[in-house]
């Protein structure tokens, strides 16, 4: 049964009888509809009526709608309006720009700009690298989409994804102080967006991709890492892996396992399932079988696809054959990214003692957490409202923080690979429990760790490529 939520938090202004007993008998009707009372406000008072403003979270937008016919239908009770707090919240959009130098006086207007910024101009004509020195490249990331897979939302277009990536770019800079800038391009085409994206790229000192759709992400991706010489990340693909890799480190730590030793089910095979089994078997996992909906993956369901047949190249040592449910009898994790209520708790109890269940879909995980929790020994959703909750905000922020900080020109598997070490250890031995194998987004801790980890392995990816080091660590700490 879905619990009412912020997300759905609505505001009525509602006008009632001036009398004791009618502010009481409106809240407690709004609780008799099942939502959650946030707070009740006097707006307006006269000698004949109040105007109370009732703040309450609902289940979903037709819930808030029920409350009002509710209090509508009590006698002498009229709600005059109802306002959606996330709708308001998004009001003229949640982003925006602000100089970071006094603009105030001639002088000042003269050297931000004309005629003194020529000089700049000109320093960076002649020494191109100096734009990381000189502008907001150092600092800035591009969240680019085109709108084909925004959630579980699936494809929605540029402009209705929009709120997800402006929401991208505000936790890249409350979380770690780095600039992003949302671009939704109006364009599916696979060389078109890369094209986009190479134009741009001088402005930026790296590309955040994000729901974009399986299989073009993978090329678009490849492509522009090859082809750019700043860093390039698919956030639906690796910033998943990172978090569940980092979760899977300490939930194997709770249950006693090794990762080398454990057999791992992966429902799920598009951008972040292949995306995550790479990074598991970077790790050292090796025992791991793919499925999508219909089994294991094999290689006549792989067909062209280039990305499934790198999985049944590289996982699956005992060839196993048969259905999801089949693969999870004696398996010791299960990490579902794939669709909702698909398995069930019998499912789950066929699993090895000490089973680590990740049922990461969005909204409906692919299998009840409380049934799987009555076997398995760890179990992880991507819902905020269950403990262990796998949210990419661990790793994006502090990733490319880590990467601005180093001057780092490419992401290596190693790159991801430490960053997820590096949430991992944010648990500290004496914070470890099954209820509580990965920190919290609002973890301090977090992103610092994460960009600690990046800059140092990114700084040998520099060295490798026998760039000159910079200090782009304090360069970009200076004015945050």
């Amino acid at each position: 049964m879905a619990l009412p939520s912020p997300s759905y938090t609505v505001t009525m202004r509602v006008e009632v009888p001036a009398t004791q007993r009618a502010t009481g008998d409106v809240v407690h009707e709004v609780t008799a509809a099942g939502a959650l009372v946030m707070g009740v406000d006097i707006a307006q008072s006269t000698s004949d009526t109040l105007v109370v403003d009732i703040t309450c979270d609902t289940v979903d937008g037709q819930h808030g709608q029920r409350v009002v016919d509710a209090l509508n239908a009590l006698e002498g009770v009229r709600v005059l309006k109802m306002s959606d707090s996330t709708f308001l919240m998004h009001l003229g959009g949640k982003i925006e720009v602000n100089p970071k130098v006094p603009l105030k006086t001639r002088r000042d207007l003269s050297r931000a700009y004309t005629p003194g910024v020529a000089r700049v101009c000109l320093a960076i004509a002649d020494q191109p690298e100096d734009a990381r020195r000189l502008t907001i490249k150092r600092n800035t990331v591009a969240v680019v989409t085109d709108g084909t897979a925004v959630l579980g939302l699936g494809d929605i277009g540029p402009a209705a994804a929009m709120p997800v990536m402006e929401g991208k770019a505000a936790l890249f800079k409350q979380f770690a102080g780095v600039d992003a800038w949302p671009l939704a391009l109006d364009t599916t085409d696979t060389e078109e967006i890369i094209r986009v994206v190479k134009a741009i790229a001088p402005g930026f000192g790296g590309v955040n991709l994000e729901d974009i759709s399986a299989p073009r992400c993978f090329e678009i991706e490849a492509r522009l890492r090859e082809e750019l010489d700043i860093p390039v990340f698919h956030d639906d693909q690796h910033g998943t892996a990172i978090v569940v890799l980092a979760a899977l480190i300490n939930a194997l730590r709770v249950v006693g396992k090794s990762i080398e030793d454990v057999r791992i089910v992966v429902s799920g095979v598009g951008a972040a399932g292949s995306a995550i089994i790479k990074l598991l078997m970077a790790q050292g996992a090796r025992d791991v079988i793919g499925c999508d909906r219909n089994g294991a993956l094999t290689v006549q369901s792989a067909g062209a696809d280039v990305y499934r047949q790198w999985i049944v190249e590289h996982t699956n040592p005992s060839a196993f054959t048969g259905t999801l449910r089949e693969a999870l009898v004696g398996a010791d994790v299960f990490i579902g990214v794939s669709a909702g209520n698909i398995l069930t708790g019998a499912d789950i109890a066929r699993m090895n003692e000490g089973a680590v269940v990740f049922a990461l879909a969005n909204p409906v995980p692919e299998v009840d957490p409380l049934e799987a929790g009555e076997t398995a020994a760890v179990v992880a959703t991507g819902r905020s409202d269950y403990p262990n909750q796998i949210n990419n905000v661990l790793a994006f922020p502090g990733l490319f923080r880590g990467l601005l900080d180093a001057g780092a020109a490419k992401i290596t598997d190693e790159i991801l690979r430490v960053a997820a070490v590096a949430i991992a250890g944010v648990v500290g031995p004496d914070e470890l429990n099954p209820a509580f194998i990965i920190p919290g987004v609002f973890d301090s801790r977090v992103a610092e760790a994460v960009a600690e980890a990046v800059a140092a392995e990114g700084r040998k990816e520099v060295a490798a490529r026998g760039a000159e080091p910079q200090d782009y660590d304090q360069l970009n700490r200076v004015g945050r």
